[in-house]
C-alpha cells in the first residue's frame, strides 16, 4: 500500500493533472453556473494534496520537506484550501457568513500550484528575487521622490484639484499616475485650469519635470536594472563560455609555439 502511494503521490506527473482538474474546477466554481459536482471534484482535489503532503512529509522527514520552498508554498496553499471542505459541511446560512466567504475565496490561491507546470519557472523566480534586492534602493529613491512630490502637491494643489490631490493618499496616486505617464496631461490640465495664468505656466513646467524625472528617466532607469538582474545568468553562461574559449585559444597558440620550435630544431 505504501508502494503504491509513493508511485502516486511522489509523481509529478500525476500531480500536475490533479493541479489542471483543480485550476478548471476553480475556473468553473467562479462561473454563474451552480454545478453540484464541481464541488465534488474540488474537494476530491483538495484530499488529494492533502495526501501528497502527507506521503512527502512521512518519506522525507519534516525537516526536509519545510526546507524545500515548493513544499512550504504546497503547505501554505493546503492549509488555505480546508475552509473550501468545511463549508460543505457547514449550514447554508453560516455559510453565506462573511466569515465563511473570505475563507472560501482564499482556494483561489490553489491556482498557484499551476505554474509548477512551467519548466523554467523556478529560474524566473530565482532571477525575479534577485533583480528585486539589486533595484531595492533605486526603487526606494523613486518612492521617496514619489511621496515627497506629493506631499507638496497636496500642500500647494487640494485647492486647486481636490480630485486628485485633496489628501496624502490620493496625492501619492496622483502623482505615481504622472510617473506612469497615465495621467500625463489631464492631471496638469485640471490644475492649470483653476490656477491664475502666471501659476499655470509655473505649474506646466512642474509638471514637466516631473513628467521627465520619474517618467521618461526614472522608470526607464528602474526597467533597464531589472531587466539587466533578470537576466544576469545568461551573462554568467556567456563569461563562462569566453572564458572556456580563451583557455582553448591559450592552448592553441602554446601547441603553434612548441611546433614551430621543434620545426626550426
Amino acid at each position: 500500500m505504501k508502494t503504491l502511494l509513493n508511485r502516486l503521490f511522489l509523481n509529478e506527473k500525476v500531480i500536475l493533472v490533479v493541479i489542471i482538474v483543480n485550476s478548471i474546477t476553480i475556473f468553473l466554481q467562479e462561473s454563474p453556473a451552480n454545478w453540484h459536482f464541481v464541488d465534488i471534484v474540488d474537494v476530491a482535489c483538495t484530499f488529494i494534496f492533502i495526501i501528497e503532503m502527507l506521503v512527502k512529509i512521512t518519506n522525507f522527514g519534516f525537516r526536509q520537506y519545510w526546507s524545500e520552498w515548493w513544499n512550504r508554498m504546497d503547505f501554505a496553499l493546503v492549509l488555505m484550501s480546508l475552509p473550501s471542505v468545511v463549508a460543505l459541511f457547514v449550514p447554508t446560512t453560516l455559510e453565506n457568513l462573511s466569515f465563511f466567504l473570505i475563507l472560501r475565496i482564499m482556494r483561489v490561491f490553489r491556482f498557484f500550484r499551476a505554474v509548477r507546470i512551467f519548466p523554467d519557472f523556478a529560474v524566473i523566480a530565482r532571477n525575479f528575487w534577485v533583480a528585486m534586492r539589486q533595484t531595492l534602493g533605486i526603487f526606494s529613491c523613486f518612492f521617496i521622490m514619489i511621496v515627497t512630490l506629493a506631499l507638496i502637491c497636496c500642500c500647494f494643489l487640494k485647492d486647486l484639484a481636490p480630485e486628485y490631490f485633496a489628501t496624502p493618499l490620493q496625492s501619492i496616486y496622483s502623482i505615481f499616475r504622472l510617473c506612469t505617464i497615465e495621467g500625463w496631461y489631464e492631471i496638469p490640465d485640471a490644475v492649470v485650469a483653476a490656477a491664475t495664468p502666471v501659476w499655470g505656466h509655473i505649474l506646466r513646467l512642474f509638471f514637466c519635470l516631473v513628467l521627465i524625472g520619474g517618467g521618461i528617466i526614472g522608470l526607464s532607469l528602474i526597467n533597464s536594472i531589472f531587466v539587466d538582474a533578470m537576466v544576469s545568468d545568461n551573462n554568467d553562461d556567456v563569461k563562462a563560455q569566453l572564458a572556456r574559449m580563451e583557455d582553448k585559444i591559450d592552448r592553441l597558440e602554446k601547441l603553434l609555439d612548441a611546433r614551430n620550435d621543434s620545426l626550426q630544431n
